[in-house]
């Protein structure tokens, strides 16, 4: 099974944005990022960095719900450009060796990222490090059961994830001295198979399963959704 933090695989899956936007268009309104949004918000920060943002659809509605002076940055030169695109202050930049000072920004975010980063106790450690003392960590994962039915179609089981629902708050516990962990869960349904297809398609971890898709499938098929924002306070 493919490891989600080989930077190789970083580098390929995030060169190029059409497989991020067919995973990202199965969920509609993400209810997680609107629980992240109102985290962010609620700090009323001055400055916000974002880390792997992406083609910064959430640090544009950062910026536009608060006010903040926000900064992004992403590994991929072509989210980078994307971000950019949008009016989005972002930089190449790894979260492993951030190059900004210390206590620089109020609020980070990571949105689904933090899995793919090799060296994740260095990652957290550097966020920590560029927060301000009372400042806060927005950063959003998913449970290693999420579409947990659709993994067992294919036959690939639980998410390989190192920064997950379960494993994220002790993680966090190393760096910051307060972690709260609000969970969002819902279900997500396919209408017909090639609907299903299609995800698994674009799933960086499902893909190469593709085939051991069955041939029928009852529709419309219902996966579940098991999202979680943790908020770290240092």
């Amino acid at each position: 099974m493919k490891r989600l933090d080989d930077p190789a695989l970083v580098a390929e899956e995030y060169s190029d944005e059409t497989r991020l936007r067919r995973r990202a268009s199965i969920y509609g309104g993400n209810d997680a990022k609107a629980v992240a949004l109102r985290e962010v918000s609620e700090a009323a920060p001055g400055t916000v960095l974002e880390v792997g943002c992406g083609p910064g659809d959430f640090a544009a509605l950062v910026a536009a719900e608060t006010g903040a002076t926000v900064v992004a940055v992403d590994i991929s030169p072509r989210m980078v450009e994307l971000a950019r695109n949008r009016g989005v202050d972002a930089r190449l930049g790894d979260v492993q060796e951030l190059p900004f000072a210390d206590a620089q920004f109020d609020v980070a975010v990571a949105g689904w990222m933090l899995y793919h980063v090799p060296e994740l106790d260095r990652a957290i450690e550097e966020l920590a490090r560029v927060i301000r003392p009372g400042g806060r960590l927005v950063a959003m994962t998913n449970s290693v059961l999420h579409l947990i039915e659709l993994r067992e179609l294919v036959g690939t089981g639980p998410a390989p994830l190192t920064f997950s629902r379960e494993s994220g708050e002790e993680l966090l516990r190393e760096r910051f001295p307060a972690v709260e962990r609000h969970d969002v869960d819902g279900t997500v349904e396919f209408a017909d198979r090639a609907a299903v297809e299609d995800y698994v398609r674009a799933s960086i971890v499902m893909s190469p399963f593709v085939q051991e898709l069955p041939p029928s499938i009852d529709v419309p098929f219902a996966a579940r959704r098991a999202t979680t924002v943790f908020v770290a306070t240092k």
